[in-house]
């Protein structure tokens, strides 16, 4: 009976020794579960700070881009406008001297009345006005005793010329000009044509009058 009695003693002792080298071998893997789970969510609020810090990078570097980008903007719109209202102001200031030799001349011709003087300021007036034109793009189409060119010259008459090959121009009724290479207005001039072209056009003239008055007499009779 005792013998039994002390079987059941080491039996229980050895179950309390077992239960609690158990409970010590559970309680750090507990804490190693908890200090896992705090490691992972202050990992994960690091990198929600991270990601949060670079879109406020992305956002300022974005408004400074569109802010820089606005003026740049503006500042075209206004050179624009300023170039618009203030183009001309070079030929506007050359355009002086052309006022200074008109006034001038006027000065001089209340001081002496030579047609001669008078005449001699206007050429000045002119050659110092082409000269101010000139020196701002506009070039003199060249025509007379020039072939006939319709890309710069209109012809308003044909001229019999024997002296000169056909399609000459052979008078200027008004100068033509170019901006550069550009055309501003043609050159209005004479062509010259042949004898034989004009005979031929007299005598086709003459026929078609022929013809027309027998027409008239048949009509009438």
């Amino acid at each position: 009976m005792l013998e039994k009695d002390r079987d059941n003693k080491i039996d229980i002792n050895v179950v309390s020794s077992s239960d609690s080298s158990e409970a010590a071998e559970e309680g750090p893997v507990q804490e190693m579960d908890n200090e896992s789970e705090i490691s992972g969510a202050e990992k994960g609020e690091a990198g929600t700070r991270e990601y949060e810090a670079r879109i406020k990078e992305l956002n300022d570097k974005y408004v400074r881009l569109y802010a820089e980008f606005e003026n740049y903007r503006k500042r075209l719109v206004r050179e624009k406008e300023d170039i618009a209202k203030y183009g001309s102001e070079p030929l506007l200031f050359d355009l002086l001297t052309v006022i200074d030799t008109l006034e001038l001349a006027l000065g001089h011709a209340d001081d002496n009345d030579s047609p001669g003087t008078l005449k001699q300021g206007i050429e000045m007036t002119l050659k110092e006005f082409n000269r101010v034109l000139g020196k701002h793009g506009l070039r003199r189409i060249e025509a007379l005793g020039k072939p006939f060119d319709p890309a710069f010259h209109e012809a308003m008459s044909q001229v019999v010329r024997e002296d000169v090959d056909e399609g000459i121009v052979v008078e200027e009724f008004r100068k033509g000009y170019k901006f550069y290479d550009k055309l501003l207005r043609p050159s209005l001039v004479a062509v010259s044509m042949p004898l034989q072209d004009s005979a031929a056009g007299d005598r086709d003239s003459g026929k078609n009058d022929n013809d027309n008055d027998i027409k008239e007499e048949k009509e009438n009779g």
